[in-house]
């Protein structure tokens, strides 16, 4: 049988086909869906979170923020790109709200707001670097 008619129109619906095969852990099978039922509501956020994350250059800019506050100017050589390129990322990670700046004349100056990010971050780093080993 051809499955692209059936993903289009799963697609199209929204719906999808449920499992034919009956449940062997029900009672496990009700405590989840509840329990996934009180998060679904913030898991597209948990979502958008991740993909701001998923980006090597922000990352970079969290990594480089949990060790000191940096000017814009300095965030741009640190990554070796343009100010403007810099501030649009800055941009992105202050939206979030893990980031906060200050003004100081002229030039601008943003440190990390969420340590607990950084930290997460820091431990996601040892966990992928022990599974490297």
């Amino acid at each position: 049988m051809n499955s692209k008619p059936m993903k289009k129109i799963l697609r199209q619906t929204g719906k999808r086909e449920a499992c034919k095969i009956p449940c062997f852990e029900q009672d496990k099978v009700v405590a989840i869906k509840a329990t996934l039922s009180k998060e679904e509501e913030q898991l597209p956020e948990l979502a958008e979170f991740y993909k701001l994350l998923g980006n090597t250059t922000r990352l970079k800019i969290l990594f480089a923020l949990g060790e000191s506050e940096l000017c814009v100017c300095d965030i741009a050589h640190v990554l070796e790109l343009s100010i403007a390129a810099t501030s649009h990322q800055l941009q992105s990670l202050r939206k979030q709200g893990w980031l906060r700046k200050r003004d100081d004349g002229k030039m601008v100056y943003y440190r990390l707001h969420d340590v607990d990010l950084f930290k997460a971050l820091k431990g996601d780093l040892r966990m992928l670097k022990a599974q490297l080993r």
